[in-house]
């Protein structure tokens, strides 16, 4: 295989959206629960929210010394806002309804069930190729 112009951007396949139901608590007028766009994680926007997510910590008893670490809770919040595509979670008037002023603080709001809200984010790391959170960590940590 020598021809190079098969690596060209134009041939390269690109996934489409996806969709799911997030929670069960906003519905249609059918009693349907309301689909949310997602698009996958780039590689990209990865590595970004990984570092955005490495905290300094302080090591308890080690004179003020401080360690990296990866803050999976945050990465997990930020890597699902940055897959929603709609609703717009930046969306002035949606955060308004629900008091918050982020679309970090709004996803939590909108899905406030634990089980749907891990149900979700789980759909969100399955479409983007992560098996699971313990999967993006290890990834962090490497």
């Amino acid at each position: 295989m020598s021809d190079l112009s098969l690596f060209l951007k134009e041939n390269k396949k690109k996934k489409e959206n996806g969709f799911f139901a997030a929670t069960k608590s906003l519905c249609d007028a059918d009693g349907k629960p309301l689909m949310w766009e997602i698009k996958p994680l780039s590689t990209r926007d990865d590595q970004e929210l990984r570092d955005e997510c490495m905290v300094q910590k302080l090591i308890p008893g080690k004179n003020g010394e401080q360690q990296l670490r990866f803050d999976s809770q945050k990465y997990l919040v930020r890597m699902m806002t940055a897959c929603i595509i709609f609703p717009d979670l930046d969306d002035k008037k949606l955060q308004d309804s629900y008091g918050v002023k982020s679309a970090e603080d709004l996803i939590v709001e909108m899905i406030d069930d634990p089980d749907e809200f891990n149900e979700f984010a789980g759909f969100i790391q399955e479409y983007s190729g992560f098996d699971d959170i313990v999967d993006v960590e290890q990834k962090a940590k490497n």
